[in-house]
C-alpha cells in the first residue's frame, strides 16, 4: 500500500484525502489547525512516497514543505495542488532537486464538489517521469488530468484558467442585473443563451444555482478568486506583456474583495454588483431631478443700452 502525506485539510482537502482513502492509499495527514492523524508536517511526510499540499497560497505551501522536508527520503515526489505562482514553484523545485526529490505542480479546478465526487479536472506540470508516478494519485481525485508542461506549468495554467472564469462571472452578472433591469425573466433568457455562444460556466452553473436561489454558496472563496487573478496578471507583468483587460478584471475582484466579508463566496461579487449599479443609477437620478431648467435669455433694456451706445457716432463733414 502506498503511502501518501497530505497537508491541508481546508474545504477541499477532507474530501480529497476521503477519495485517497477510499483509492486504497494509507494517508498520513496534517493540518495547523489541529486536523488530520500526525501532529506535524514533518511526521506526516515519515515514511511516505508522497506528500500532497493543498493550502492557501504558495508561500504557505514553500513553508510546509521545507519544515516537511526532513521527513521526506530521496526519490520521493511532492504534489502541490494549490493555486501557486509559478515562479514560486520553479524557485521550490529548484530546492528540492538538491535532495533527490521532484515537484509536480497540479492545481484542480471544480470546487468543492468535484473534491467530493473525485471529479477534479487536475492541470499538471512536471517532468514526464514524475508526471507518471503521481498518475494513479492523481487519479483518485480527478477525472479529467492534464499534463500540461514542465514544473510551474500546471500553475500558469490554473491562473489562466481561472482568469477566463473570473471575468466570465463578472460578464454574466453584469448581463444578469441589465436583463432584471430590463423586466427579462431570467430563466428563458438563460436557456436562450446556454443554447448560443454567450454560455459559460456562470450562465450555465452560477447564476441558476447560486444567484436566483440567493444561495450564494459555490464553495469557493471570493479571496482565492482574487489571489488567482492576481497570479494571472503577476505572470503576465513578469513577461513584459500589456494586458489592460487582465489589469481592470483584477481591479473589480480586488474592489469586492475590500466591499465583502473576508470569507464571502466568489459568486457574492454580484451583490458587489449589483450594489454599484444601483449607486450609479440613484447618481443619474438625483442629476436629472436636480438640473436647473433652461430657461430663454432675453436681453435687458440696459444691455441694449450698452451695445447702442458702443456704437460710434459719425463724423460731420467738414
Amino acid at each position: 500500500m502506498t503511502a501518501v502525506a497530505f497537508i491541508g485539510l481546508g474545504a477541499m482537502g477532507v474530501p480529497m484525502v476521503a477519495n485517497l482513502e477510499k483509492a486504497g492509499f494509507a494517508v498520513r495527514s496534517y493540518d495547523v489547525n489541529g486536523k488530520g492523524n500526525c501532529r506535524s508536517g514533518r511526521e506526516a511526510a515519515e515514511g511516505a512516497e508522497m506528500l500532497i499540499t493543498m493550502l492557501p497560497n504558495g508561500k504557505i505551501v514553500r513553508d510546509a514543505v521545507l519544515d516537511a522536508l526532513p521527513g521526506l527520503g530521496k526519490g520521493s515526489v511532492v504534489i502541490d495542488m494549490s493555486s501557486s505562482d509559478p515562479a514560486g514553484t520553479r524557485a521550490l523545485a529548484a530546492a528540492l532537486e538538491g535532495r533527490g526529490i521532484e515537484l509536480v505542480d497540479a492545481p484542480v479546478s471544480g470546487a468543492v464538489v468535484g473534491a467530493r465526487n473525485a471529479t477534479l479536472a487536475i492541470m499538471v506540470g512536471g517532468s514526464a517521469g514524475a508526471f507518471q508516478r503521481a498518475l494513479p494519485v492523481l487519479q483518485a481525485m480527478g477525472n479529467q488530468i492534464f499534463h500540461v508542461g514542465p514544473t510551474g506549468a500546471g500553475h500558469a495554467v490554473k491562473a489562466l484558467n481561472n482568469y477566463l472564469g473570473a471575468v466570465g462571472t463578472i460578464a454574466g452578472f453584469e448581463a444578469l442585473l441589465v436583463a432584471r433591469a430590463f423586466g427579462l425573466d431570467p430563466k428563458p433568457m438563460l436557456d436562450a443563451i446556454n443554447a448560443s455562444t454567450g454560455r459559460n460556466s456562470t450562465t450555465e452553473r452560477k447564476i441558476p444555482r447560486d444567484i436566483l436561489p440567493g444561495t450564494f454558496a459555490s464553495g469557493f472563496k471570493l479571496a482565492l478568486m482574487a489571489k488567482d487573478v492576481g497570479i494571472a496578471a503577476e505572470l503576465a507583468r513578469g513577461l513584459g506583456l500589456k494586458t489592460p483587460f487582465l489589469s481592470n478584471t483584477l481591479k473589480t475582484w480586488k474592489a469586492a474583495q475590500k466591499a465583502l466579508p473576508a470569507d464571502a463566496d466568489h459568486v457574492e461579487i454580484y451583490k458587489y454588483q449589483e450594489s454599484m449599479s444601483k449607486r450609479r443609477a440613484a447618481r443619474q437620478a438625483s442629476k436629472r431631478h436636480s438640473a436647473p431648467r433652461a430657461t430663454k435669455k432675453t436681453p435687458s433694456r440696459a444691455a441694449g443700452a450698452r451695445r447702442s451706445s458702443s456704437r460710434r457716432k459719425r463724423r460731420r463733414s467738414t
